[in-house]
């Protein structure tokens, strides 16, 4: 057992996110094939202190509708603090120093200070292989506004938006006339649906950016695109193979008069009243093109490992929303679900991740 490679697996964070990454890390730590790995878990708290403990990956999952948090302390949900350390992390190089004993970092961090490139760049610096996109691409997929520009750059489809910079207090009229209603109005690097309203009058516009604003000074006004919403894994392999998975399809029920008006941040986490088809009942050959957008996407933000590419289905063909370069790892995530029906199960999707890491390495490549 001396032999097995360490897996620091990293989660909580900063973000808005921070709950759901630590739900997110319970799988990751339940699938760590123990006669290969050894995990080393950090809980980072909404403050920014990381903190080192054994976690039972049972400890991190929602209860009451409430999601679980790292807590400072290093006790009660989450870990139990390394007193000699005082719960704090600092120092990342030297065999001396948690960090730099690992020989691999997973970081299950979703959102702002930990999806964004900001860790990812803090790894590169200290030369530690991690799962996931790089800096750039970590960055560019955050990002709503840079992530369009690079799609569109390569000639995928994607839908219309308008950017409103910090300053920038609303949507002119000729952007209005450009989008039409409804509009989705969302913080520029956010994700699990949190902070985005539904506009279906200009009336709501300014209420709604208000909304966003609590979470990013950058907000993405969308055009509403009417089409079925599905999603597709991709997957880097340690030979540098990358391969999409089957598609999925998100339903909302037809017959509720109660369900939301989308996929927000309840229905992903706390409610269960969403449906789910994977894979989706499309034709084979819209299928295959989703398949194949989904590569085309992930290699033009130029990632690394996985992410989660979603999409709408039109009347016109298929047409990417946006990208998650660590998109989930919840009981009811997409991602994990989609390759589980492809035919890798979550203790062979987690180890494909850590050896394709460990075979990338860190530094330009």
């Amino acid at each position: 057992m001396t032999n097995r490679t360490r897996v620091a697996v990293v989660f909580g964070g900063r973000s808005n996110e921070h709950g759901v990454s630590c739900v997110s890390a319970r799988t990751v730590l339940a699938s760590l094939d123990p006669e290969r790995y050894e995990a080393v878990p950090i809980g980072i708290t909404r403050d920014g202190t990381w903190v080192l403990g054994d976690a039972d990956p049972r400890a991190l999952s929602a209860q009451d509708r409430a999601l679980p948090a790292v807590d400072e302390r290093g006790t009660a949900l989450v870990l139990t603090a390394d007193p000699s350390r005082g719960g704090a992390l600092v120092p990342l190089d030297g065999a001396d120093t948690v960090l730099g004993a690992v020989d691999v970092v997973f970081p299950v961090l979703h959102g702002a200070f930990g999806e964004d490139g900001t860790l990812q760049g803090l790894l590169e610096l200290a030369e530690l292989p991690y799962v996931g996109p790089g800096v750039l691409a970590s960055a560019a997929g955050m990002d709503k506004e840079f992530t369009k520009k690079l799609l569109a750059a390569e000639g995928l489809p994607i839908g219309v938006q308008v950017v409103l910079r910090p300053g920038m207090a609303t949507v002119a009229d000729a952007d209005r006339a450009r989008l039409a209603l409804p509009v989705f109005v969302k913080p520029a690097r956010g994700g699990s649906s949190i902070g985005i309203t539904k506009v279906d009058s200009w009336d709501e516009l300014d209420a709604a950016i208000e909304t966003a604003r609590r979470h990013d000074p950058k907000v993405i006004v969308e055009a509403g695109i009417v089409g079925r919403e599905v999603e597709c894994g991709v997957l880097e392999f340690p030979d540098g193979r990358v391969e999409a998975s089957v598609v999925a399809e998100i339903r909302m029920p037809e017959d509720d008069a109660e369900a939301p008006a989308f996929y927000d941040f309840d229905t992903k986490y706390l409610d269960d009243v969403c449906e789910f088809d994977v894979p989706a009942k499309l034709d084979d050959d819209v299928s295959q093109q989703i398949r194949e957008l989904a590569v085309q996407a992930f290699r033009a933000l130029d990632c690394q490992g996985l992410a989660r590419v979603d999409f709408f289905v039109t009347a016109d063909g298929p047409v990417i929303n946006e990208i998650n370069t660590m998109p989930g790892f919840t009981a009811i995530s997409m991602y994990p679900r989609m390759w589980e029906a492809t035919g890798i199960d979550n203790r062979t999707l987690v180890s494909t991740l850590i050896e394709t890491a460990r075979a990338r390495g860190t530094g330009l490549r």
